[in-house]
């Protein structure tokens, strides 16, 4: 199984960024996503954005992430 993550872009350096993945920022790769700009939503899979997301999903994704870890 594979699992994506949410993140909020706040820096963009070339073809990588930083983004802020649950509280956590992390150096992840754009150049799947080359349009991504800062403040963008991104889903992200094994340090890698692989495509762009509107806030309201990037919210719900989160939350259901959570949900399961703290079931985990």
């Amino acid at each position: 199984m594979c699992l994506g993550v949410v993140g909020r872009i706040d820096e963009i350096r070339g073809d990588t960024a930083m983004a802020e993945i649950l509280g956590v920022r992390r150096e992840i790769s754009i150049v799947l996503v080359p349009e991504a700009k800062i403040n963008d939503y991104v889903m992200i899979h094994a340090g890698f954005a692989i495509n762009l997301m509107d806030e309201e999903d990037a919210r719900e994704t989160e939350k259901l992430i959570i949900e399961v870890l703290k079931h985990s």
